[in-house]
């Protein structure tokens, strides 16, 4: 009979291993899974005003509303087409603080530009992405290895991808926090769930389209705090919005209740300083705009649904200055050949034009030139000067 159990208990945590790449420590699965009912609750922000329920419900509203010329929900954000964000107003910051998409990180090993706090963690394939998994720790929690303590002093963007694994359609996973350090040992938690995001003690459902298939499939966060209002999206939808943030993060962390059986999952880590530019109203003392809210998959010119913030920003520009022709350049950085990034940033420069006439922007307005790893801005050998490098730039001509 024990013989039974045993193997019983054997064949259910393989099955549950199946769903994440077997590479790794997932593919050394341990018997042991903490109950729900042992772990400690959220950190809670103590700044919550009388009248923060009704405030949340008004000021969080979806950033799309729901089409009937949208698909169905597909399996990976890549496959999202950009219509589905025609109203995405998220526009993130242009001073790259830190970017980690753990490319360059071996499976099965810490991520090398992050640091352990508590629990473990490794970087893992997960549906074929490279991804940072909290493994284990009651909270466990990983910060970003940064040359100074307190790095963010003001307004910020953070965006990262996320994933809700399950075990037979039943979800496991605790929601993928992001605590916001303030003053001395103050922090407020930031909670992406798989049906509700919480900005401290604001909380809000996801809208029902949101709801559907959202399990099993990679999904992408996006935070910006603005003159004392939060905001946080995910995928095309403005979720929560907590207008009341009466302090300064200075550093973040990545935490929550992860174990083996059930990670907390993230990957394309990026904090950028400042968001939510007003395209529309700023000044061209170089006669240019340069962003890096438009992106791309590596090695690909398939602009990421994403990018339409910053799209709708300089189409709407365009619209209003009817007399501006800009030229679109595109660069990269320095990884790989040289020739292959030259032709993949024109690519790139191109895919931006066709989108913008595809907006209502004539053609003759724009050029498209790609400058592949030329002129950079940022040092090629660090993450967040790769990531300073590509971007896209729109020069008045």
């Amino acid at each position: 009979m024990k013989f039974l159990v045993s193997l019983l208990m054997l064949l259910g945590m393989q099955a549950v291993s199946t769903h994440i790449d077997a590479q790794g420590i997932l593919g050394k699965i341990k018997d042991k899974v903490k109950a729900r009912a042992d772990k400690v609750p959220e950190k809670k922000d103590d700044s919550k005003t009388e009248d923060s329920n009704s405030s949340a419900s008004t000021a969080s509203q979806p950033a799309a509303e729901s089409s009937s010329n949208a698909a169905a929900a597909p399996a990976s954000q890549e496959e999202v087409p950009l219509k589905v964000y025609q109203n995405y107003d998220f526009i993130p910051g242009e001073k790259i603080l830190f970017e980690d998409n753990f490319a360059d990180d071996q499976d099965g090993e810490f991520a090398a530009h992050w640091k352990l706090q508590a629990g473990q963690a490794v970087v893992n394939k997960v549906d074929g992405r490279p991804a940072f998994l909290l493994t284990e720790g009651n909270y466990a929690r990983v910060v970003p290895r940064m040359k100074t303590e307190k790095y963010i002093g003001g307004d910020f963007t953070l965006e990262f991808d996320y994933i809700f694994k399950t075990d037979h359609g039943q979800n496991i996973a605790y929601p993928a926090g992001v605590e916001l350090y303030y003053g001395e040992d103050q922090s407020m938690r930031v909670a992406f769930g798989d049906n509700s995001v919480a900005i401290g003690d604001f909380e809000k459902t996801f809208p029902d389209d949101l709801k559907k298939d959202f399990l099993d499939r990679w999904h992408h966060a996006a935070l910006i705090l603005k003159n004392g209002q939060m905001k946080a999206y995910v995928d095309q939808y403005r979720v929560c919005v907590n207008p009341n943030i009466d302090f300064k993060p200075e550093r973040i962390s990545f935490d929550g209740i992860g174990s083996e059986t059930a990670p907390i999952i993230f990957s394309n880590v990026k904090l950028a300083e400042g968001g939510g530019m007003n395209v529309v109203g700023q000044k061209f003392t170089e006669g240019k705009i340069v962003t890096h809210g438009i992106t791309f998959d590596v090695n690909k010119s398939a602009i990421k649904p994403e990018s339409m913030g910053t799209l709708n920003g300089i189409a709407k520009l365009l619209k209003d200055n009817p007399t501006i022709k800009f030229e679109i350049g595109g660069y990269t950085d320095s990884d790989g050949e040289e020739a292959a990034n030259q032709a993949l940033s024109q690519a790139r420069a191109e895919a931006v034009l066709k989108q913008l006439v595809s907006m209502g922007i004539g053609e003759d307005r724009l050029t498209a030139k790609g400058y592949g790893e030329s002129k950079p801005i940022g040092d090629n050998s660090t993450p967040e000067g790769k990531a300073a490098n590509r971007r896209v730039e729109f020069v008045k001509k």
